[in-house]
């Protein structure tokens, strides 16, 4: 039953004539998570049962490798995986031994995280407020993290941000349990004195642990924790009624509040450009923007996520792109 791997640009058999007589048809191949060394896809079967399903791919040293899913299932993880490289992953849907249909998608893997630093535990020490490789200060000189603050709180996202009293870092690592449990890491430059983490749950306790680097080695951490602000307080993105024609009522009431500015204050009217995207993944999206007239205190992107829920992700107002992961 072994299946040839198929070219980079597979196309998906004739099936008029090999269909069972119940037709099957695999739904689209999403990506529903990623990490440097594992993806996890998932897909639907809209019309009729597979008896079994085969993923197909090339590991990082160009060998074809090939899964066997049984047919019940609707979701894979693969693991051994390389950081920061682009798979593409075949989905192939088998009824009498026949492949009947096929999904394709491509997918990057994370970056790596520097020294895979172990997730600390959930009850760390927080008034030991020591550097973790005192022995490396004598060789490098004192460096010290400063508290690690909250500047700002959504149902979605938190704004942190910390200062170094002493010395430098060459980097650092935001580590933290999303609402599922799972460990996340985000690695954070040398010279940033914050970040947004994005990507949480409303009205839900999070603890996050910054790590000082230098050289790869933890040299100092700070902790804090965090409840994320309740989802009523975030108002819904006007997605519904983006691509209707507002009604008559809708628009009488809602521009008076728009002009408000020009009336209300002498200042420069400030305008946005176009919304435009720059780059695409499987699973993140950048976009840019231009301010052609005055100046914005910041940004708010609103729109909803694969469930349907309403997210909000802040953005200080010199920024001109954002990416959404």
């Amino acid at each position: 039953d072994e299946l040839p791997l198929p070219s980079e640009e597979p196309k998906t058999e004739a099936t008029s004539s090999d269909a069972m007589p119940e037709q099957a048809v695999l739904g689209e191949l999403k990506v529903s998570s990623v990490r440097p060394n594992a993806v996890q896809l998932q897909w639907s079967v809209p019309l009729g049962p597979f008896d079994s399903f085969m993923l197909q791919y090339r590991d990082a040293q160009g060998q074809p490798q090939a899964l066997p899913i049984n047919g019940e299932s609707r979701s894979v993880t693969v693991p051994g995986l390389s950081p920061s490289r682009r798979y593409r992953f075949h989905l192939y849907g088998l009824q009498g031994g026949k492949r009947i249909d096929h999904m394709s998608t491509d997918v990057i893997t994370d970056a790596a995280v520097p020294e895979q630093l172990p997730l600390p535990s959930e009850e760390p020490q927080l008034e030991d407020h020591k550097p973790e490789q005192p022995q490396t200060e004598a060789d490098q000189g004192r460096v010290v993290l400063g508290k690690l603050r909250v500047s700002s709180v959504t149902p979605n996202s938190v704004d942190l941000q910390w200062s170094v009293p002493e010395g430098s870092f060459d980097s650092f690592t935001l580590q933290y349990r999303d609402a599922q449990g799972q460990p996340q890491a985000l690695a954070v430059d040398g010279g940033s004195r914050s970040v947004t983490v994005p990507g949480l749950s409303p009205s839900r306790r999070y603890r996050f642990h910054l790590y000082g680097l230098r050289d790869r080695k933890r040299i100092d951490r700070v902790s804090t924790d965090i409840v994320t602000a309740e989802s009523e307080d975030l108002r819904s993105p006007s997605m519904d009624t983006s691509s209707e024609a507002p009604t008559t009522e809708d628009h009488q009431s809602a521009h008076p509040r728009a002009e408000a500015p020009q009336t209300e204050a002498p200042l420069a009217r400030a305008v946005l450009g176009e919304l435009k995207v720059s780059s695409v993944t499987p699973n993140t999206v950048q976009l840019q923007w231009s301010v052609p007239e005055a100046f914005f205190d910041s940004f708010m992107l609103q729109y909803r996520d694969a469930q349907g829920q309403p997210q909000a992700l802040p953005i200080d107002g010199e920024s001109r792109s954002v990416t959404v992961p």
